[in-house]
């Protein structure tokens, strides 16, 4: 049962740190990456050193970090296209959910629930600036909001909008397989402001 919500009303969440930078301090070799055409594509890890993701899943959990997200933040049909795993989208995305709600729930208890969000960043091509075209994009995150969702994540957290187009095309794909499902799980958007106070795109 997903409670995530019910709790909300009584208690402040909290989420983990940032995946990325912490594979960077545990200085990864080449071969761990899995040769040098995926060198910083941290899905990759899944598949060459998912005790490494696991570490950096426990850490946060051990210190006493209520959400968890998945190793998924690049997992993107779009980016993982970049780096010639792009029919991997799916696999990906279900490899690093299940994961991290295996490690999720050997920390929950009754009293300390923990849960995984579903990683999805904003990829590299925006529609706002003729990237990608909106359909293509929304077409693009159905692979990628499936694999989570089978994999057994909690909610979805589309994270770093920097285009409001790419936002709504991460979101339509994600209330479309809910519609599909006849389910619902929470959905957190966040954005990046620049230092003038608006998006990317204005």
């Amino acid at each position: 049962m997903n409670n995530f919500l019910d709790l909300l009303n009584e208690k402040i969440f909290i989420f983990d740190g940032a995946m990325g930078t912490f594979l960077q301090s545990l200085d990864l070799t080449i071969d761990d990456w899995g040769g040098p055409n995926f060198e910083n594509c941290s899905e990759n890890l899944l598949y060459t050193r998912p005790d490494a993701i696991e570490k950096v899943h426990t850490s946060f959990l051990e210190v006493g970090c209520d959400v968890i997200e998945t190793n998924s933040f690049g997992g993107g049909e779009v980016v993982l296209a970049e780096f010639g795993i792009a029919e991997k989208t799916y696999d990906v995305n279900f490899k690093a959910a299940e994961l991290a709600k295996r490690i999720a729930n050997d920390f929950s208890t009754k009293d300390k629930p923990r849960f995984v969000a579903g990683s999805i960043g904003p990829g590299t091509k925006l529609p706002t600036l003729g990237h990608i075209t909106y359909p293509a994009l929304k077409d693009a995150y159905r692979e990628q909001v499936r694999g989570l969702f089978d994999g057994g994540v909690d909610l979805m957290m589309v994270e770093t909008c920097q285009d409001l187009l790419q936002t709504k095309a991460a979101l339509a794909a994600i209330f479309e397989l809910f519609e599909k499902e006849k389910v619902k799980l929470p959905v957190i958007a966040s954005v990046t402001i620049e230092v003038f106070g608006t998006m990317l795109n204005g």
